[in-house]
């Protein structure tokens, strides 16, 4: 135990170090001393207003995002028996995708407060179909099923999503950067919005990790152990639905976070998900920290989008796992 806590607490002092290098590091690079003096003496210069607006807002999204995405993909691999689980898997990023556009599409125009709350309705409605339509047959709620529901889903709403912006020039000029998984000009505001509900799903996996510990053991043996495996993987959608809807509201659909930093994550500290959650959480903050900070760097000429790394950094790994499951 007292290794595992001094790795919490290494993992915890880098994404501090990532923070402070995501703040500083840019087209303009600024001095931590001068990060400092925007805290205690703020004047209104450039610079100062540089780090307030743009670069802290941009550093704490990143690390939320990467940390919530990272514990929705630990628990749906764990739920769902399956290493190539992720928060694609229900339908979540793709449902609130799809209603945003949808909004987009009749109105023209939404606000950081109306984008969060059609992300979680899309978000939650595609998790809540996903959940009912693994529930169907004699046989209850079973992983296979659970995979396939959503794979359906995810692919049908992705497809209509699609289908709306090759139609509307407008939504897809106003979405392409968000589809593509982007942390640039998100506000404070957007955060301060998000955050009780990336609180909230935090909360609920933490709480988890010993129910999840039997579930993963397999549906009869943790039903044999007394464990009411319906409740539970219920509890469960609720919690990735709040940690990887609240994501996707801020950042996009990012990719491969959910999907890699789990294994990352159990080869270092092993099966126990009191532990893996934590570690997920710090490890998902730290790539994305990583990935927003090379995505300014990758193409001098202009930035990137840090989904569009996560991704080239998550196809192998991807193919990797699908070929040692062959």
């Amino acid at each position: 135990m007292v290794i595992r806590l001094t790795g919490i607490g290494v993992g915890l002092l880098l994404v501090l170090a990532l923070l402070g290098a995501s703040i500083a590091l840019g087209k303009q690079a600024i001095p931590l001393s001068e990060v400092y003096r925007s805290f205690v003496h703020f004047d209104g210069s450039r610079e100062h207003l540089i780090v307030q607006t743009v670069r802290i807002p941009r550093a704490l999204i990143a690390m939320a995002v990467g940390a919530c995405l990272s514990m929705a993909g630990a628990i749906m691999q764990a739920v769902t028996r399956n290493g190539l689980a992720g928060p694609e898997l229900f339908g979540v990023n793709q449902g609130a995708a799809f209603l945003i556009v949808i909004q987009l599409y009749l109105v023209g125009s939404l606000s950081g407060s109306q984008s969060i709350a059609y992300a979680f309705i899309g978000a939650g409605a595609a998790g809540a179909l996903v959940y009912m339509m693994g529930t169907i047959g004699s046989s209850g709620l079973t992983p296979l099923k659970l995979i396939l529901a959503g794979s359906t889903i995810n692919l049908l709403l992705g497809a209509l999503t699609q289908g709306i912006l090759v139609f509307d020039e407008q939504s897809l000029d106003t979405m392409r950067f968000w589809l593509a998984g982007s942390l640039t000009g998100r506000s404070s505001a957007v955060l301060e919005q998000a955050a009780p509900f990336m609180i909230a799903g935090v909360v609920i996996a933490l709480t988890m990790g010993r129910q999840i510990n039997l579930l993963s053991l397999g549906e009869e043996t943790a039903q044999g152990l007394g464990l009411r495996n319906g409740w539970v993987k219920g509890l469960a959608l609720v919690a990735v639905i709040l940690l990887a809807g609240s994501s996707v509201a801020l950042a996009g659909p990012i990719g491969f976070v959910g999907l890699a930093v789990p294994h990352v994550t159990r080869y270092l500290v092993g099966q126990d998900y009191r532990w893996v959650l934590p570690y997920a959480a710090i490890f998902g903050a730290i790539l994305l920290l990583l990935a927003d900070i090379a995505a300014r760097f990758v193409i001098p000429s202009q930035e990137i989008s840090a989904g569009v790394i996560t991704a080239l950094l998550g196809a192998p790994f991807l193919i990797y796992l699908a070929q040692r499951r062959e």
